[in-house]
Order: C-alpha cells, then sequence, then structure tokens
C-alpha cells in the first residue's frame, strides 16, 4: 500500500518505512508527526482525493533537521562592464521515516499535524506560546524599601489614636505624624522642650505644636 501525500507545494509517493526529505517542518528530532493532505491511496483498492482523501494520513517519525546540497547560482550582466555575481545557498529540509499510512481515522488520531516552519500556522503557534502570562515579578528592594513608611503608618492608624482630635490637626498632618511614629496622644503629651524642637525641625512645623497648645491638648485628651 502506498500514499500520495502533499507538503511544502510539493507531491510524495510514499510507503511505510520510507525515509525522505521535505520542506522544513516545525518539529523537533524524534517528534511524531501526521500529513493530513493525502491526495491517493493506493493498493488493491485505490482511492482518489477530491482534492485530498478523507479521513486518510500518513504518520512519520522526524529523524533530523538538515540542509540540502549547495545551489550556486551565477549571474553575470553583459551590457553593465562585465558586473558578475555568485550566491550559494543550502535548502533547510526535515528528514523523517513514515511509520503508518492510515486509511481511515486521521482526523481523530490525535497526532501533532505537520506544518511548515514559515507557515502561518506555525508563526500563529509561537505567538500563542509568547502570549502565555508571565510570572508576576517580585515587588524590588528599593520598592518596598519605599512603601515601608506608609504601610507601617496605615497599621499604626489602625491601633492609635484619632490625632485629628489635636487643634489644626487635618489629614495631611496627621499623615506626617504617623509616618514620624507618632500614633498616640500618650506620645505627644510625654514630649519635652526638645522633642518639640526636634519634631518642629523634622516635619516642618514652624512651631506649630507650641502655638496651637498639642502638648496640653494631648494630656487632656490622656485624662479621657
Amino acid at each position: 500500500m502506498f500514499a500520495v501525500l502533499k507538503t511544502g507545494g510539493k507531491q510524495y509517493k510514499v510507503q511505510s518505512g520510507d525515509v525522505l526529505r521535505v520542506e522544513k517542518l516545525a518539529a523537533d528530532a524524534g517528534e511524531k508527526i501526521q500529513f493530513n493532505e493525502v491526495l491517493m491511496l493506493g493498493g488493491d483498492k485505490p482511492v482518489i482525493g477530491a482534492p485530498f482523501v478523507e479521513g486518510a494520513a500518513v504518520q512519520a517519525e522526524v529523524v533530523d533537521q538538515v540542509k540540502g546540497d549547495k545551489v550556486i547560482k551565477f549571474v553575470k550582466r553583459r551590457r553593465k562592464h562585465g558586473s558578475k555575481r555568485t550566491v550559494g545557498h543550502r535548502q533547510q529540509l526535515t528528514l523523517l521515516r513514515v511509520t503508518e499510512i492510515l486509511e481511515k481515522g486521521g482526523d481523530k488520531s490525535g497526532v501533532k499535524a505537520a506544518v511548515g516552519a514559515g507557515s502561518v500556522a506555525a508563526v500563529a503557534a509561537g505567538a500563542a506560546e509568547a502570549k502565555k502570562p508571565a510570572k508576576k515579578a517580585e515587588p524590588k528592594k528599593a520598592e518596598a524599601k519605599k512603601d515601608a513608611p506608609k504601610k507601617a503608618a496605615k497599621k499604626a492608624d489602625a491601633a492609635g489614636d484619632d490625632l485629628k482630635q489635636l487643634s489644626g490637626v487635618g489629614p495631611a498632618l496627621e499623615k506626617k505624624l504617623l509616618e514620624a511614629g507618632v500614633t498616640t496622644f500618650a506620645q505627644i503629651a510625654a514630649w519635652t522642650e526638645a522633642d518639640i524642637a526636634d519634631m518642629d525641625e523634622k516635619l516642618s512645623f514652624k512651631g506649630r505644636i507650641e502655638r496651637e497648645g498639642w502638648v496640653d491638648q494631648a494630656k487632656e485628651l490622656v485624662k479621657g
């Protein structure tokens, strides 16, 4: 029994066990592939496709990816001062061994279809592989360090006092105090003159602490 298959724009008459070279296919050595474009099945009862034989397929194993013999192309231009050029080319081919010819059930075999390395199907498969979601990169150490004070402030905000009860303290000033580690009225009530001067300079309060009387207010709030 033999089959006539089509691949790479050419037709090949093959039998089980034949080794042939075809235009390069998108497959690795040792991989099993299947040709679904079968034009004819020969034997006791020949079947001719219209254009292909329905359900028929030729399965083969890829032996290796090889190159054809070198072809030399020589170009000479008679009317351009003897201009000439020599170009060499080696066609990329796939060496494979035919393992089985299927008269029916080729469309349900589950074997990978043979497609040309430069075909639209091969390019689409490569694009689909590239589109697979990549693993999320871990946040950089610098970004983690940058976000640490904010996270600490949020954590402290949940556990500490509502500093907005102090005169002149709004959300912006409260955020500054939380980022500086000030979370409770007890901390403010315990400030000394040196602490007040240090906090004034550190957070650019420009005398607001003494002007608004935060220490006295904090002491009253602590007493409840």
